[in-house]
């Protein structure tokens, strides 16, 4: 029987769909790989339960752009400590709340905040580039902060993303009803004296530490997925607050933790696999979400009719 190898034309073809296999889904000694790398399984855990809080205010509140740009500085601080010899994390931490200050105080204003964030982005962008291209070290780690790696977390990393976790989930905890009094209806609010400045500082802090932490595994061109698909795929197949959230954390691990363990399989960076498992399930809740409001539609004019009737 003829193959696509055994053709000659199309040989090389075969040989280079095996090659991108073999790259991608690799699972020699996988068990001794996942006993090596429990650190990063755990940290990849604990990332998914911050990115599935944090997520649903980032779409209540509209500030999808904003993770952008603060993860953007995020990496230039970054960068600046690798080329310095500090902690990369310190600096990640360092440049990600700086710019969720000064979008906070400078976009106070919804006009406002877009044109900031848009200043940002780019500038921490450059930075970046110029402390990476400085940089003389191993080229591992220049890209490593962009895409991610699931080799970088070590025990006194993982501690450190718990306590951040802790930390995070204690704030939202803490102010969670204002803050989605806030989120929802911020006129209504502002007339009821919410302190919506206070309230904007403390979510942009707790954005910026969710970023710098998130950045140190999944990259930080990538961060959306873990902070923004998640709580959007959520939203569209439930209006519960309560079930909104529960989705939300479930399917940041699912694309965290799903996302590490294929990563291990193969010689790719993490976060492509990351990336596609949360598309993937945005998609098919977006399906659902549009299945369910065609057929409460539908019910609608039913009744509807019935009434006139």
């Amino acid at each position: 029987m003829t193959t696509l190898a055994s053709l000659p034309v199309l040989a090389p073809v075969a040989a280079a769909q095996n090659d991108l296999l073999s790259r991608i889904f690799v699972f020699d000694r996988y068990g001794e790989l996942l006993q090596m790398l429990q650190n990063s399984i755990f940290a990849g855990a604990v990332l998914g339960l911050i990115g599935g809080f944090v997520g649903v205010f980032v779409m209540m509140r509209d500030h999808a752009f904003a993770v952008h740009g603060i993860s953007e500085m995020s990496f230039a601080g970054a960068a600046l400590a690798l080329l310095l010899g500090y902690d990369v994390v310190t600096g990640s931490m360092i440049g990600s709340i700086a710019s969720a200050l000064l979008i906070a105080f400078l976009g106070a204003k919804a006009s406002n905040s877009n044109s900031v964030i848009g200043a940002l982005m780019p500038f921490g962008l450059g930075l970046g580039i110029l402390f990476l291209s400085l940089y003389q070290g191993r080229s591992a780690n220049k890209f490593g902060l962009l895409t991610g790696q699931i080799v970088s977390v070590d025990a006194d990393q993982l501690h450190t993303m718990i306590i951040g976790a802790v930390v995070i989930i204690s704030l939202l905890v803490m102010v969670w009803r204002p803050l989605s009094f806030a989120s929802l209806d911020p006129e209504v609010a502002r007339a009821k004296g919410v302190p919506m400045r206070f309230l904007s500082l403390v979510f942009m802090v707790i954005l910026g530490i969710a970023v710098a932490l998130s950045v140190q595994v999944v990259g930080s061109l990538l961060v959306l997925a873990l902070l923004i698909t998640p709580a959007a795929a959520a939203m569209q197949v439930t209006a519960s607050p309560l079930r909104t959230l529960i989705l939300s954390v479930l399917f940041a691990e699912a694309s965290i933790v799903g996302g590490i363990l294929l990563a291990l399989a193969g010689s790719l960076p993490i976060s492509p696999y990351v990336t596609s498992i949360s598309f993937l399930i945005y998609v098919v809740c977006r399906v659902i979400g549009g299945v369910k409001r065609r057929h409460s539609a539908s019910g609608r004019q039913l009744t509807e009719k019935a009434q006139d009737l």
